[in-house]
């Protein structure tokens, strides 16, 4: 009797191993192109969230694995390529991800779109991913750009700054950001005297900045990417002493860019998607003990990312992301127990234990609607080639 029990014991252990589901994430972020110097932290942040729930004994009772895929930011065919590969070959379940905008609308229509797949993006921010088409599997836990040009006209405003230049990298994102930017500033009786494209790789930008300084302006915006042509656009007008002063959108910050420019840059100010919640200053430390910097733009919205992935596959009891994509929006807002960064673990235990959650996470995470988050902004100033907080919006 007692063998007996001990094979039946033995037979339901393999049945239900055999049943667990090995889960594959993919990370689709540009390892490579404009905000390279941003997305080591990004994707270090989104492991981190699956380590976690790896250590609290998986997802469905299964483990996850990441699987990076570099989607160059800028180039729609080779992260559409890229996100082709992680469903087709490696067999995502999901992707954290894509990270800039133009990439992210062709990767949702040409991949996630005919294969259902779920996307969260961390970082594309352009306004016109708010009306995509989407068949409910797109979210992202960044605030839409529409959202930043208010804040950064408030900000011009306070500031005294009746007229400004501005210049926007020649992509969704750029075109999105500068509309919106444009719009708010002279709603508010502000004066745009040039809103030009710039194109980024390029090798001299003197030509563009020519043109910005000949239209004038207290302040020159930059929409553009911290390692790229917003870098350009920088350095060439402090060469030639066009402008001394920069407005920085989200797209221009990182350590990155006052390392690059030096003390010339300082007195320059701007905003970048952040919180200031519980969960934010929890994550921080987070990030510290793991090796990466929480306080790298989108880096908080990148654990919330995979966060939420895979607690919506808890809460459906299902990875399929056809099932799971309706539980995003249940786990992320309330009612339900509040969950910080590091708790993970506590709330895979309350799903299964029938528990409502309410995921508040690194960025205080609340979708406002069909996955668009609300947000809020750091604005800061640069002084001694730090980003210095001024305060929270």
């Amino acid at each position: 009797m007692k063998k007996l029990l001990l094979a039946t014991t033995a037979t339901a252990l393999l049945a239900g191993a055999a049943s667990a589901e090995d889960i594959k994430l993919g990370v689709l972020i540009g390892f490579t192109g404009p905000i390279e110097s941003l997305t080591g932290h990004m994707a270090a942040a989104a492991e981190l969230a699956v380590k976690e729930a790896n250590d609290a004994g998986g997802v469905l009772g299964g483990t996850v694995s990441t699987v990076r895929a570099d989607s160059t930011c800028i180039d729609s065919a080779a992260a559409t390529a890229a996100a082709e590969r992680l469903v087709t070959a490696d067999g995502v379940k999901g992707i954290v991800g894509a990270d800039c905008s133009g990439v992210t609308g062709a990767v949702l229509q040409n991949v996630a779109r005919p294969n259902g797949i779920v996307m969260i993006s961390p970082s594309a921010t352009s306004p016109a991913l708010t009306s995509a088409e989407d068949d409910g599997l797109f979210f992202r836990t960044s605030p839409s750009d529409a959202r930043e040009g208010e804040v950064m006209a408030d900000i011009l405003m306070e500031k005294g700054i009746k007229s400004i230049a501005l210049t926007y990298t020649n992509n969704d994102y750029g075109k999105g950001l500068a509309e919106a930017i444009a719009t708010n500033f002279t709603g508010k009786g502000g004066v745009v005297t040039i809103n030009a494209s710039h194109e980024d790789g390029k090798a001299d930008y003197s030509a563009e900045v020519a043109a910005l300084a000949a239209a004038g302006g207290d302040l020159l915006v930059v929409a553009g990417y911290l390692d790229q042509g917003g870098k350009g656009i920088i350095q060439a007008s402090l060469d030639t002493g066009a402008f001394e002063t920069f407005g920085l959108p989200g797209g221009m910050v990182g350590d990155n860019l006052p390392i690059a420019i030096g003390p010339a840059l300082d007195g320059s100010y701007g905003q970048v998607a952040q919180s200031d919640s519980q969960g934010a200053a929890t994550m921080i430390d987070i990030g510290k003990a793991n090796g990466f910097d929480a306080t790298s733009p989108y880096s908080m919205e990148s654990y919330d990312a995979a966060a939420l992935i895979m607690l919506a596959m808890e809460a459906a009891g299902s990875s399929d992301p056809k099932v799971y994509k309706d539980k995003v929006l249940d786990v992320a807002n309330g009612p339900g127990e509040k969950i910080y960064p590091g708790e993970i673990a506590k709330a895979l235990e309350l799903i299964k234990a029938g528990t409502d959650i309410d995921y508040e996470g690194a960025s205080a995470v609340e979708f406002i609607g069909p996955g668009e988050a609300g947000g809020r902004y750091r604005q800061f100033e640069i002084k001694g080639g730090k980003y210095e907080t001024v305060t929270f919006r």
